[in-house]
Order: structure tokens, then C-alpha cells, then sequence
């Protein structure tokens, strides 16, 4: 009898290891890498659940993307450049379709990585500007708008309320941006803009150990008193820099931000807040047929790592477009190698040939949620328009039209940029993935 009940175990071992490899194989596997601890975390927490909830609410109603269920994972990088690389070598032997770094100094680090370990990283709309040259940069996706997109924008915008970009001369720009790869990015384009216009720029760097203690940035823009100011922040240095230009008196309608802040950071500076600007490029709330799939699927079910108070604001809605261009990425790789359970590489070519139109967008329930996105071999970005929100003392509200970048300067600055990094990346390979498309 021992004999017997001996070999029916060692079948059963034998079952259970062949079952194991099988049901992973039958998965498509997509880490997340977040930020739910540290000083990072307020802006950090929305993003990661509205990353979460999306894909979640798929496997719940749909059984996944195109029959196959997404095996989803998160890693806490801390928003830390070091524990952002080790949750990349944690990931990437378990075959991930796409890594989302969730950082500029993370994407920085495993660009080099990508084309090696054929594993495509999306910094949407974050990270390197110049790698929306898809020539140079075949496995980096940035959509929709670059960095230097969003501040082209911005200038545009001041230059409008001046009466005309001549009429910037001599005025005074003041640049406050977290001291960090995130906030230096965009000043090259910022100088160059400057240069061009006849613009002064003054820089207010902020440590991230000083993010909560600005007393003196914001005394040197007192003295300073620059006509405009941008914000490039991010985590706990957004609301303090809110409460201090407050403070401070600063003319808030003239205090413009870059697209990461979200409600929960100027809520706290009170009435005095109202009027600050934030760029965007999709509607806020919860008004669309996926937001009411996902309240179904995940909230009402409990599966949200998320408090149910930020389901709609904007940086959750910011996490919710994140999944969709992973989910339609992998839609698009299936159809293209009509395979269902698809590879790094084939999600490459899913992402180069994205497109988000008026149409998919009201397929996957979201209509009217975003302008269409189409990416391209050449084209990692889209470079969309843009749109002005303003604080109204309770919520973001839309203050302007759409908006294009200034490409006409944008573009040669992205190329250059791109051959500096070319240039000083000795061996950087030529392109050689073929472009393909599904039409």
C-alpha cells in the first residue's frame, strides 16, 4: 500500500511541476513599479491605484486582454533611482510585456537595458524627451507630450496673456523644479526659449530633503519677483511650494505647473490657491462606462488598494491612461502577431503602431476622455495638444482650448538631444527592428 500511495505522490509532484510553468505561460505578466511609502507617496499612491484598478477591472470583466488573464505585480522603488533598478532585475527574468519606471531617474538608468533585455519601457510622459525619436530610441515610448512639449506650452501660454512672444523681453521667468533628473529635463529647452525670446530665467532648485522646507526659494522669488513662475515638483514639494507662494503672495494666476499635480496637493493651501494652472491632455472624473466597470469590478469588490475618496481625481485618472496604453499595447501586439499571450518584443511593435482614436477610445468605454493618440516607428511621443486647468478653490477646471507644442523649436532641440546622447553613449546600436504595421 505504501508502494501504491508512494507513485500516485509522485505523479502528483509531477502533475503539479508541469501545471505550474503552464499557468504562468498562460499569463501575461506586467510588474508595476510604484511608490506607496516616502516622501513621494501622496502623489505616488493615486497613480499606482488608478494603474492597478484599470488593468484589474480587465481581468475581472473580461478575462484579461484578448482571453488572457495579466499577472500584475507591484515593486516599491520608493521613487529611489537604486530601488528602482533592483526591482527591474527582480522583474525582468519573470518575461514582462512592458516596465513602467514611474520615474525620470529610474528610466534614465534601464534605457541602456531595454534593447538587450528586449523589454519596452513606457515613461509616459516622463523621462527622456528625446526618446520620442523611436529612430534612436526603438524600445522607449513617451506619450503623449514630452516634457519639453509641456513647457513649450506653458511659454506659449505666457507669451499669449503678454500679447505676442515679443512682448516677453525682459520679463522675468522663475523656475522652481525638484533638484533632481525629473526637474532639470526641461532647462535646456527653458535657456533655449529664453535665449530666443529675450527672457531672464531665475532657477529655485529644491533638494528632495528640503521639499518641505522652501523658506528660502521663496524668499529669493520675493526678491527676485519674477513675472511667471513654473513648477516642475513632485511628492511632498508641490503643496509646500503651493502654501509658500500663497505665503508669500505671489500672484497665483501667474503660477503655472507642470501636469503631476494633483487636487490633494493644493487643497491644503487654502482659498489663497485658487487660480494656479496645471497642464493636462485628458478630462478629470469618473463619467465614462470603464470608471463605472471599474467601480463594479474592483472597488464594489474590494480588489482597490485605494481609498474610494480619490477615485476620479486627477493623478488616479493619470494612472487609469497609463494602463490604457499598456492594455492597448497588448491588444495591438495580439493582432499583429496573432498570438494571445504575447512577448516584450511583440509589445514593442504593439506600441509603435498605438492608435488610440475617437473611436477606440469610445470602444473601451472613454469616450471623450482624451484627444486621439497615434505613435510610429519614427514617433515614440504623439506630441498631442495640451490644455490649461485652473484651481477654482475646490477643483480643477478647464481655462483654455487645446493646445500644441511649439514643434517648429521643439523638434531640432529633440534631435540634437537625441545625437548628444548618442554621441556620448560610445557603441549606442544602430535601429535594427523592422516597422511594421497592422493596416
Amino acid at each position: 500500500m505504501s508502494l501504491r500511495w508512494t507513485s500516485i505522490a509522485a505523479c502528483a509532484a509531477m502533475l503539479i511541476g508541469l501545471a505550474l510553468p503552464a499557468f504562468a505561460d498562460d499569463q501575461i505578466y506586467v510588474p508595476l513599479f510604484s511608490y506607496r511609502t516616502g516622501p513621494f507617496a501622496g502623489s505616488g499612491i493615486p497613480i499606482a491605484d488608478g494603474m492597478h484598478d484599470y488593468l484589474t477591472m480587465l481581468n475581472e470583466r473580461d478575462g484579461g486582454i484578448g482571453g488572457v488573464r495579466l499577472a500584475l505585480e507591484e515593486c516599491e522603488t520608493g521613487y529611489d533611482t537604486k530601488k528602482g533598478i533592483e526591482c527591474y532585475e527582480a522583474v525582468k527574468g519573470k518575461k514582462p510585456v512592458i516596465v513602467n519606471p514611474w520615474s525620470t531617474g529610474i528610466t534614465l538608468a534601464l534605457i541602456p537595458k531595454a534593447a538587450v533585455d528586449k523589454i519596452p519601457i513606457l515613461s509616459m510622459a516622463y523621462g527622456l524627451s528625446a526618446a520620442a525619436l523611436g529612430d534612436t530610441f526603438p524600445w522607449i515610448f513617451n506619450p503623449p507630450d514630452t516634457y519639453w512639449d509641456g513647457l513649450s506650452v506653458i511659454v506659449k501660454q505666457i507669451a499669449a496673456r503678454e500679447g505676442g512672444f515679443d512682448k516677453l523681453k525682459g520679463k522675468t521667468i522663475g523656475y522652481i523644479y525638484l533638484d533632481a533628473p525629473y526637474g532639470k529635463e526641461p532647462i535646456p529647452l527653458l535657456q533655449q526659449l529664453a535665449k530666443n525670446y529675450g527672457f531672464n530665467v531665475k532657477l529655485y532648485p529644491v533638494a528632495a530633503a528640503e521639499m518641505q522646507n522652501q523658506s528660502s526659494q521663496w524668499l529669493n522669488v520675493r526678491r527676485d519677483r519674477p513675472n511667471y513662475m513654473i513648477m516642475w515638483g513632485w511628492g511632498a514639494m508641490q503643496p509646500t511650494a503651493v502654501k509658500e507662494a500663497v505665503k508669500t503672495g505671489y500672484m497665483m494666476a501667474n503660477f503655472y505647473s507642470i501636469w503631476w499635480i494633483g487636487e490633494g496637493e493644493v487643497q491644503g493651501a487654502g482659498p489663497g490657491a485658487k487660480g494656479l494652472k496645471n497642464l493636462n491632455w485628458h478630462n478629470n472624473g469618473t463619467g465614462y462606462q470603464a470608471f463605472a466597470d471599474i467601480k463594479k469590478y474592483v472597488l464594489d469588490k474590494g480588489l482597490s488598494k485605494g481609498s474610494p475618496s480619490e477615485f476620479g481625481l486627477e493623478l488616479y485618472d493619470r494612472g487609469v491612461y497609463n494602463s490604457v496604453l499598456i492594455a492597448e499595447a497588448i491588444h495591438v501586439a495580439q493582432k499583429l502577431t496573432k498570438a494571445k499571450v504575447v512577448t516584450g518584443a511583440d509589445v514593442r511593435r504593439g506600441m509603435e503602431n498605438l492608435d488610440l482614436s475617437s473611436t477606440r477610445w469610445k470602444e473601451i468605454g472613454l469616450d471623450g476622455f482624451a484627444n486621439s493618440l497615434a505613435l510610429s516607428c519614427a514617433d515614440h511621443n504623439g506630441h498631442g495638444n495640451l490644455f490649461v486647468q485652473e484651481w477654482d478653490g475646490t477643483k480643477w477646471v478647464k481655462a483654455s482650448g487645446d493646445v500644441g507644442p511649439m514643434n517648429d523649436v521643439v523638434d531640432p532641440l529633440l534631435a540634437a538631444a537625441a545625437k548628444e546622447y548618442v554621441d556620448k553613449n560610445t557603441g549606442w546600436p544602430k535601429r535594427t527592428e523592422a516597422c511594421d504595421h497592422t493596416s
